[in-house]
C-alpha cells in the first residue's frame, strides 16, 4: 500500500551476510483504515463475480507465480536468508492452493439444499448459503513470507472476501512484490493489498478487519485474540508447536533418521512444524542416534553460489538466534550432551549451527518451549507408553510424526495430541490440502486447508421458504383452545413415536 503521509521506513536486511536488501514505508494507522475503507468498497463486486469470475483472477495470479517464480526466489533468499532450494517452494505451494481451491471452493461454500427433519420442517423449503466476511485481515509472520500470507489470502479471496495483509517488517519484500503485480501487471480487481510496520500497524489492521487471521508465536496470538475481542472480531490463530518424533522397534531406521533431520533442519529449524522432540525406544535408540547425527553432521550450511548448493541456511532474526543460543547453552549448564553442532556459525550473518542434543529432561527450556531453530533433542524411551506420555506432556500440539510397523505406528499416532500426525513420513500434512492443518491447545484455534480453510472466511445464513401461502399458520395468532389444541396435537403426531402419536 501506498501511505498518505509516510514519516518513517522499515530497512530490510539480508540474514545470511547483513546487507541492506531494501525497505517499505511503515503505514501508520490512519492509512491502515484508508486501505480497508478501500477495498472494503470494492469488495461487493468482487463477491458479486461468482466463483467463475474469482477464479480467473486466482489463476492470473497462479500463472504470474510460476512465470515469475526465480524471481521471487531471489526476493526471499535475500530478505529470509533461506538457501535456494528453500526459497523455490512457496510459488508452487501456493499455485497448488489455487488449483485446489478453485476446483473445490464451489463444492465447499456453494448453495446448499436441506433436508427437513421433520413434516412440519417439510412444509418449508430449507436452504443454506455461506456469504463471506467483507474484509478479512491477515497478520503473517518471517518464517515463510508467501506461504502463511498468500496461503491464507486464496482461499479468502475465492470466498468472495477482500483481503489487507500486514506482514512480518523482517521479510516484506517479497509480498509487496506480488500485490504490487497483482495490481499492476495482472490487472485485478482491487481487493488484495498489504500494509507495513510493526505493531500499531497490526492493531489498526486487527480493529478494523471483519475476520482476524493470525500466524505467529503463542504469546502474540492472545494479544491478537484479546484485542479482537473487543470488537467481537472472529479469529482464526495459528501458533507455535514443540513437534513430537517417535520412533519405534521395527521402524525403517534409515527412513525415520533422514526424516527427522530434514524435518528439524528444514529452513534452519524455523517452523512451526519443525520436529523438535524426538522419542525412541530404547532398542533401536542408539542406532537412530548415530545416523541422525552423522546426517546432521552433513548438513553443508552458508550462502548459495553459483556452483555451491547449501542445505541450511541462516537464521533471520538476530532476536530468535539469541533465543536458540540460550536454550542450548542452559539445557549443556543441565546436563544436556551435544552430539554436534550447539554453538553460532562463523561469519557476517546470522547462523547457528545444525544441532542434536541428548540427555535431555523434561523441565529444559529446550524440551518444554518452542526453539524454532536448528536444534533436536533426542530423548530414550523404555516403550511406547513413554513416548506417547512425553510426547503429549506439552502445552503445544500442532503436528507430530511417528516411525514404526504401519499398524503399531497408526495405533500409536491415534493416540498423539496433535492437528496432524504424520506416520512413516514428515509434514506432509502441510502439503495436502484436501485436510484440515490446525493445532490442539496452545497452538491455535481454527484450521487451514480443505472445506474447513474456506468456510472459516464465511457466515453462515439459512434461507427459509414457505412452500404454501395460507393467509395464517396455526402457531400464528391469535392463541385460543381450539388452536392450542391442534398444535399440540399435531406436535405430538411429529415429535412422538410409536402408540404415543395418538394419546392425550
Amino acid at each position: 500500500m501506498e501511505p498518505t503521509a509516510a514519516t518513517e521506513s522499515i530497512s530490510v536486511m539480508n540474514p545470511a551476510t547483513g546487507e541492506q536488501v531494501g525497505s517499505v514505508p511503515v503505514d501508520s494507522a490512519g492509512d491502515v483504515a484508508a486501505a480497508v475503507a478501500r477495498i472494503r468498497g470494492n469488495q461487493p463486486a468482487w463477491e458479486a463475480l461468482g466463483f467463475k469470475g474469482r477464479r480467473k483472477w486466482l489463476n492470473e495470479l497462479r500463472d504470474w507465480l510460476l512465470d515469475n517464480s526465480d524471481r521471487v526466489a531471489d526476493t526471499l533468499k535475500a530478505e529470509s536468508g533461506k538457501v535456494r532450494a528453500e526459497a523455490t517452494i512457496e510459488t508452487p505451494y501456493l499455485a497448488d492452493q489455487i488449483n485446489f481451491y478453485g476446483s473445490k471452493a464451489e463444492k465447499f461454500i456453494g448453495e446448499q439444499k436441506v433436508r427437513p427433519n421433520s413434516m412440519l420442517a417439510a412444509t418449508r423449503k430449507l436452504r443454506l448459503q455461506y456469504r463471506p466476511y467483507p474484509v478479512v485481515g491477515l497478520i503473517s509472520p518471517w518464517n515463510f513470507p508467501l506461504v502463511l500470507s498468500l496461503g491464507d489470502a486464496i482461499p479468502a479471496l475465492m470466498a468472495g472476501a477482500a483481503v489487507v495483509m500486514k506482514p512480518s517488517e523482517i521479510t516484506p519484500l517479497g509480498l509487496n512484490e506480488i500485490v504490487d503485480a497483482w495490481r499492476n501487471e495482472i490487472g485485478a480487481p482491487d481487493v488484495m493489498t498489504v500494509v507495513n510496520g510493526g505493531a500499531e500497524t497490526a492493531t489498526a489492521l486487527i480493529d478494523h478487519s471483519d475476520f482476524v487471521g493470525f500466524t505467529g508465536s503463542d504469546v502474540t496470538g492472545k494479544k491478537v485474540m484479546a484485542r479482537a475481542a473487543e470488537t467481537l472480531t472472529p479469529v482464526s490463530l495459528e501458533l507455535g508447536g514443540k513437534d513430537p518424533l517417535i520412533v519405534l522397534e521395527g521402524a525403517n531406521l534409515e527412513r525415520a533418521a533422514n526424516a527427522a533431520t530434514w524435518g528439524g533442519m528444514l529452513n534452519s529449524g524455523q517452523m512451526c512444524i519443525s520436529v523438535e522432540r524426538i522419542y525412541v525406544e530404547d532398542a533401536v535408540y542408539d542406532e537412530f542416534v548415530d545416523r541422525l547425527t552423522t546426517n546432521v553432521e552433513k548438513l553443508e550450511q552458508g550462502v548459495d553460489g553459483e556452483t555451491a548448493t547449501c542445505d541450511v541456511g541462516a537464521m533471520t532474526m538476530m532476536s530468535q538466534l539469541e533465543k536458540v543460543e540460550k536454550q542450548v547453552d542452559d539445557a549443556v549448564a543441565a546436563g544436556a550432551k551435544v552430539l554436534t553442532g550447539g554453538k553460532r556459525g562463523e561469519g557476517p550473518g546470522q547462523w547457528y549451527e545444525p544441532t542434536v542434543l541428548v540427555n535431555v529432561t523434561p523441565e529444559m527450556s529446550v524440551v518444554e518451549d518452542e526453539t524454532f531453530g536448528p536444534v533436536v533433542t533426542v530423548t530414550r524411551v523404555a516403550d511406547q507408553e513413554e513416548a506417547i506420555r512425553l510426547a503429549n506432556d506439552s502445552r503445544y500440539g500442532l503436528c507430530a510424526s511417528v516411525f514404526g510397523p504401519r499398524g503399531r505406528a497408526e495405533k500409536v499416532a491415534r493416540r498423539v495430541e496433535a492437528g496432524a500426525v504424520n506416520v512413516n513420513d514428515m509434514i506432509f500434512n502441510m502439503l495436502a490440502p484436501s485436510l484440515p492443518m490446525g493445532g490442539w491447545k496452545e497452538s491455535g484455534i481454527g484450521y487451514r486447508n480443505g472445506e474447513y480453510g474456506i468456510r472459516k472466511y464465511c457466515r453462515s445464513e439459512a434461507i427459509v421458504s414457505a412452500r404454501t401461502l395460507l393467509g395464517s399458520e396455526p402457531l400464528w395468532y391469535p392463541y385460543n383452545k381450539s388452536r392450542h389444541a391442534l398444535v399440540n396435537k399435531m406436535t405430538r403426531f411429529i415429535g412422538a413415536r410409536g402408540l404415543r402419536r395418538f394419546r392425550g
